[in-house]
């Protein structure tokens, strides 16, 4: 102790204090970052109204695409499944789950869902769904792993390279006429 301070000694050590506020600061921060969804995994998707996993769905159950995307195999565009689609399975399994319940009340109202949109091209652009599945196009090929997805992400950027070099691959037309008309 220095002479003539009269005094105790000062003990200097970790600041506790600072500590715990800023891990309390911290924590804090984080709860705001989930309750405002912005910590999400990498590539999920948009929040939808009514939660879905295709993860589920189309990985665990194994359920083929085309049981809600069936107008796929026949016209240009893949559709939503109206909601009776899914009341086909869910009238019997896990009715008391609230989304369930949700799903119901608005087919009784006779209320659509509205999801938001993960995937589309420019409205100039043609694009035929049914004439690539017929080539054999797997849905993953533009789509993704939609099996390991709860949340469906966009996988690719549907911009005129991507299809561009698609159909150099694949030694199809690359005629301008053919997806601008």
């Amino acid at each position: 102790m220095p002479a003539g301070s009269g005094g105790t000694p000062h003990k200097t050590g970790p600041p506790w204090g600072n500590v715990a506020a800023a891990v309390v600061v911290l924590c804090a921060a984080a709860a705001a970052l989930v309750y405002l969804d912005r910590l999400y995994p990498v590539g999920l998707g948009p929040r939808q109204p009514i939660p879905f996993s295709h993860r589920v769905h189309a990985g665990i159950k194994q359920i083929s695409c085309f049981m809600c995307h069936d107008s796929a195999t026949r016209s240009s565009r893949a559709g939503i499944p109206p909601l009776q689609t899914c009341l086909l399975c869910h009238a019997r399994i896990i009715r008391t789950y609230p989304y369930i319940a949700r799903l119901r009340e608005l087919v009784a109202l006779n209320q659509p869902v509205v999801w938001q949109r993960v995937n589309w091209v420019p409205e100039f652009v043609y694009f035929d769904h049914s004439m690539h599945l017929r080539r054999g196009v797997d849905c993953g090929h533009c789509h993704g792993d939609i099996r390991h997805m709860d949340r469906v992400a966009g996988a690719v950027k549907f911009e005129m390279g991507f299809c561009i070099q698609c159909h150099r691959d694949n030694r199809v037309t690359h005629d301008c006429f053919v997806c601008h008309r």
